[in-house]
């Protein structure tokens, strides 16, 4: 019987550290994209200082670190199925978006798109990406 507490409270333990880095990349996420919003529509709209500027993106930048590593935290710190998922679509969307980013990028520099090919796009199809590949993956590991 004692095993069994052991295992369970072993369990408990992973899940809540788990839950617990999970909430912290949550929150290193929010402020990232704070920052950035900051950044954009605070030189738009707020201020009109180069000094400010290099400020926030210094600050945007420290947070996107930040964001970085609690992502690795949140990886490290799941059970060998849960490191498996993420592994796999983080694979999948740095391929797809160096394969789709660079055709995008040809598309504008041949002019065959009327548009700029803009960052955002790029990023919003990795973000994309990500969610669809984790939601199969865990559908497919589970």
């Amino acid at each position: 019987m004692s095993s069994e507490l052991y295992i369970n409270q072993k369990s408990n333990s992973m899940n809540s550290k788990f839950i617990a880095s999970r909430n912290r990349l949550a929150k290193w996420s929010l402020a990232w994209v704070f920052t950035t919003a900051l950044v954009t529509f605070g030189s738009q709209f707020l201020w009109d200082s180069q000094i400010i500027t290099v400020l926030s993106i210094s600050i945007s930048l420290a947070v996107g670190v930040g964001m970085v590593l609690a992502n690795r935290k949140f990886v490290n710190d799941g059970d060998e199925l849960q490191r498996k998922i993420q592994l796999e679509s983080m694979a999948l969307t740095l391929g797809l978006a160096v394969v789709v980013g660079i055709a995008y990028s040809q598309l504008d520099t041949t002019n065959l798109i009327k548009a700029d090919a803009e960052i955002s796009v790029l990023i919003l199809f990795m973000g994309i990406t990500y969610i669809f590949c984790v939601f199969f993956n865990s559908r497919r590991y589970s």
